[in-house]
């Protein structure tokens, strides 16, 4: 199962590293406790849209931004799952004749390679990046 709260955390935790900032640091700002703003980010609780604004304002990051960088992020899971799947369900709105990596979302990835391993792991590849993807 794919947990949006997950997802979210792994954002804002990617935000904060790529401008060198502490939790420390961030929670100080967002007026936050730093221990709940680490179980945020470690995807352990569910962030109110509150929380979430004054998260993004203390990493100068807009909603939209950070909604757009989950959302990308939950269309690859999702698609990580599909190919997990021993009977791979076609994607919502593909029209027929179109394959997964031709899923169209508001911030289209054009998906190059989608691999399986036993382990459950499945790695998506893309023209700027590969995800490795734990199916669940």
């Amino acid at each position: 199962m794919i947990l949006l709260r997950r997802l979210l955390g792994d954002v804002l935790r990617r935000q904060r590293q790529r401008q060198g900032r502490t939790l420390r640091e961030v929670s100080s700002s967002a007026r936050v406790s730093l221990g709940y703003l680490s179980e945020v980010e470690r995807g352990q609780k569910e962030a109110s849209s509150e929380l979430l604004s004054a998260i993004c304002d203390a990493l100068d990051l807009r909603m939209s931004e950070l909604l757009r960088e989950v959302s990308d992020e939950l269309a690859l899971a999702e698609l990580a799952q599909s190919a997990a799947a021993s009977d791979p369900v076609p994607a919502l709105g593909v029209p027929a004749g179109r394959g997964l990596a031709e899923r169209t979302m508001l911030n289209p990835v054009r998906v190059t390679s989608v691999t399986h391993r036993p382990d459950d792991h499945v790695t998506i590849k893309s023209p700027s990046e590969a995800v490795d993807v734990v199916a669940a």
